[in-house]
């Protein structure tokens, strides 16, 4: 997910120094969303990691 969002920062900077204002500002809304949810789906992965490695480990 986060390498979509890598790709479509690219083509929004690549369409916004071509002039394409448009295609930029839908692009760059796509990655930040995408971004987002990558950033929280990281978290939430990373504690339930945390609580269930401390319960099976006891």
């Amino acid at each position: 997910m986060l390498k979509w969002a890598l790709i479509f920062a690219i083509i929004s900077i690549v369409a916004g120094v071509l002039g394409f204002s448009g295609i930029a500002a839908g692009a760059a809304g796509i990655a930040k969303v995408l971004f987002f949810l990558f950033l929280i789906l990281f978290v939430l992965f990373l504690v339930l990691g945390v609580t269930v490695f401390k319960k099976v480990v006891k």
